[in-house]
């Protein structure tokens, strides 16, 4: 069992999981004066026990490191997880400098295809703290089209697309994948290169964009069953007809309860409702409002 918690936090990501062994994940962070207190307080809760803990940053865009600081003076963080790079930046916001601190540290575990960890997607060999399921299915360092970004980044162009493609795995259970920022004229450009699985549950690129478009061809492999759509602006939003989703921007927080063969899904909008999931009669939970299961 597993909890996956996508957390409401505006134009940004923010993301963790809760996983069944005894690792905790976070993806990005979008934190304000307004909510970082809580957001963290909850982190801090909700990682209790946990012996393996660790933050992903899929590129460093303010809208998913700001708070960065924040939290790492909160919480300590002592594994961050992200593609090597030499982004840099004209003006430096303090979130940024700590990215740099964090990126170019020994804390820092750089990321790409079919990179392998122990605890990340390995078990020890006594298996004490179980593996968190988690694999990286891009960047290909050696792809031109990824080294062409990557010296973008470092003449201070945009990172969007130095984002990994995370693939988080459930024994028995939900697939998941996270593309960060990546966006379409790139993701095209790439498309052939990698064959990409079936996933049940996609975050989709750039907050749900239009600009972030997962191409056909992905779309058709992956096949998922619910693609849930970020906070951009609803007039750039691409809404994905033809597929079942879930809209951050209405659904608030979302929540999903992860067991073998079956998520569980909960938002914090109590007046949020889908038409093609399972009603199984569970009982509110995680501070917000059952909205269905998904059967795998």
């Amino acid at each position: 069992m597993s909890i996956i918690k996508s957390l409401s936090v505006g134009n940004g990501d923010m993301f963790y999981i809760k996983h069944g062994s005894s690792n905790f994940t976070i993806i990005d962070c979008n934190m304000d004066d307004t909510n970082r207190e809580m957001i963290t307080d909850e982190i801090i809760s909700e990682s209790s026990g946990k012996d393996i803990k660790r933050f992903i940053s899929t590129h460093p865009d303010e809208d998913h490191i700001h708070g960065l600081k924040y939290l790492d003076d909160k919480i300590g963080i002592v594994n961050f997880y992200c593609v090597a790079n030499e982004a840099t930046k004209e003006d430096e916001s303090e979130d940024f400098i700590k990215y740099k601190e964090l990126r170019d540290s020994e804390k820092a575990f750089y990321i790409y295809r079919e990179c392998s960890r122990c605890w990340m997607n390995r078990n020890d060999e006594e298996k004490k703290y179980g593996s968190s399921g988690i694999n990286i299915l891009w960047p290909i360092r050696e792809d031109e089209n990824y080294k062409s970004e990557l010296e973008n980044v470092k003449n201070g162009e945009s990172p969007n697309n130095i984002s990994p493609i995370i693939k988080y795995s459930l024994n028995e259970g939900v697939n998941v994948l996270w593309f960060g920022d990546l966006e379409n004229s790139f993701m095209e450009k790439i498309k052939d290169t990698i064959e990409l699985p079936e996933a049940d549950i996609i975050f989709a690129p750039h907050h749900g964009r239009k600009s972030g478009k997962i191409p056909k061809e992905w779309m058709e492999s992956i096949n998922p069953k619910i693609v849930i759509i970020g906070e951009a602006p609803s007039e750039k939003i691409n809404y994905l007809s033809g597929y079942n989703t879930i809209t951050q921007n209405t659904a608030g927080n979302i929540i999903l309860d992860c067991d073998k063969g079956m998520v569980d899904i909960y938002v914090t909008n109590e007046n949020y409702s889908v038409d093609f999931l399972e009603n199984n009669d569970k009982s509110d939970n995680y501070s917000g409002k059952y909205i269905g299961t998904l059967n795998l």
